[in-house]
């Protein structure tokens, strides 16, 4: 623990996920420790080793400063912060990565910000940003999907340097996922359920190591969670567009048919009738979906 005496309970628990990071995470761990013990508020840093093969959990349990949890196994970088997050003693969680991407200087800055906000987030939206040229389409593509189907500009959406309670991490641990979209979905629930969100535009790095990251697998991965996070807060937002678009199909179909041709075909009653069930199933899931908030 550092920044406090042994008998007082942290009010931050810092849950650093860790993957085959022996080569970043001691220095990692010296600088976090020396800007905690800086600061104001007392902290513990809680390491989670997921199932690493490279000697990083043998690193940790040289390191004094640091509360180790190990998974036997890799189970995943959600799977790695929902046990630290169980295991912490803080009131306040702050999640940050152990290859040295994010510049931890900044989180005396997430902590004073959550006194008015239930999560902050430092944004990679700062003056150097070293983001891979290769991720930067499929970055902006999904941030600009979850920023639409929200309804609220989201400067980054799965920044893994952030703050927020445990008790509203624990309140989501339903549909927060063990994989590295752990980060996109507690930002869409917390944001679709009108929770206060701050975003602080922060430095990214280049990191230490290998990325764990595989690009076309996890772009789609993201795609589909975004589409299925936001369709579980706000279904019609989902739900409309499709049966719009699809009843708009089928009537331009329906029209041209009759005028150009003289004849009605399936295809276009087809199409009309899927946009009205689509339609009434999003209708449906939206009436659930405010009488499950309304009886919360």
């Amino acid at each position: 623990m550092t920044g406090h005496t042994a008998s007082d309970a942290p009010r931050i628990t810092v849950v650093i996920p860790a993957y085959n990071e022996v080569g970043a995470i001691a220095p990692c761990i010296g600088e976090l420790a020396a800007i905690l013990d800086a600061a104001d508020f007392t902290s513990e840093i809680l390491v989670v080793d997921d199932g690493s093969t490279d000697g990083t959990g043998e690193k940790l349990r040289e390191i004094e400063q640091v509360r180790l949890v190990q998974h036997e196994v890799n189970r995943g970088y959600g799977a790695a912060l929902k046990s630290g997050i169980r295991e912490a003693h803080g009131e306040i969680i702050v999640i940050a990565d152990a290859d040295g991407t994010y510049p931890f200087g900044r989180i005396p800055e997430l902590i004073a910000a959550m006194d008015d906000a239930d999560m902050v987030v430092g944004a990679r939206t700062g003056e150097n940003v070293r983001v891979p040229f290769i991720r930067r389409p499929a970055k902006w593509f999904i941030t600009a999907l979850a920023s639409y189907l929200s309804e609220k500009p989201i400067p980054d959406l799965n920044s893994g340097l952030r703050a927020f309670r445990r008790e509203d991490a624990l309140r989501l641990f339903g549909i927060l996922p063990e994989g590295f979209s752990f980060t996109t979905t507690i930002t869409l629930a917390m944001m679709s359920s009108s929770m206060r969100v701050k975003f602080i535009p922060i430095d990214y790095h280049q990191r230490t190591g290998k990325s764990k990251i595989r690009p076309l697998r996890d772009t789609w991965n993201f795609i589909v969670l975004i589409v299925r996070t936001i369709a579980l807060f706000n279904p019609l937002k989902v739900f409309l567009p499709a049966a719009t678009v699809m009843g708009l199909l089928g009537v331009g179909i329906l029209l041209y048919n009759v005028i150009v041709n003289r004849d009605v075909y399936d295809a276009e009653i087809l199409l009309i009738v899927s946009s009205l069930i689509l339609g009434a199933i999003g209708m449906l899931a939206d009436i659930v979906t405010r009488t499950r908030i309304f009886l919360r």
